[in-house]
C-alpha cells in the first residue's frame, strides 16, 4: 500500500504566487525521485475549532493562510530512498526568501490504512 508524507504550513497571501512557483519547481523533483503524486492545496474554507484547527496547528499569524500538501509514494522504502536522493539534490535548494514559514510547518509520514475509490 502507498505511503504518504503530509504537510501543513502557513503562508502570507501576498506570497501565494511565490509559493506556487516554489512548488512547481520542487514537484517534478519529487516525482523524479520516486513520488507518485504531489498535491498542494491552498486554504479555502477553514473552520475555526473550539480547541484546535488547521490555523492553530501551525500557529498561523493574523493574515496568514494555511497550505495543506501531501506526497504519495509507492511505499515507505521508496519514500525513504526518495528523500535521501532529494536531500542530496542541489536543485532542491529553496529560494533565499522562502515564501512559507518553515519553522512552523508540521509534517510527518503516514502508512495508508484505508484507500477507497468510487
Amino acid at each position: 500500500m502507498t505511503y504518504i508524507d503530509g504537510f501543513l504550513c502557513p503562508v502570507k497571501p501576498r506570497r501565494k504566487d511565490d509559493y506556487i512557483a516554489m512548488a512547481k519547481m520542487a514537484s517534478p523533483l519529487f516525482i523524479e525521485h520516486g513520488a507518485l503524486r504531489v498535491v498542494e492545496c491552498w486554504n479555502d474554507d477553514l473552520m475555526v475549532g473550539k480547541v484546535n484547527d488547521f490555523r492553530t496547528a501551525v500557529l498561523a499569524e493574523q493574515g496568514e493562510d494555511v497550505v495543506f500538501s501531501w506526497i504519495e509514494w509507492p511505499d515507505k522504502a521508496a519514500r525513504d530512498a526518495g528523500w535521501e536522493k532529494l536531500m542530496a539534490d542541489e536543485r532542491m535548494k529553496g529560494p533565499e526568501d522562502n515564501p512559507m514559514a518553515g519553522a512552523r510547518m508540521i509534517y510527518g509520514g503516514y502508512a495508508v490504512i484505508l484507500d477507497e475509490k468510487a
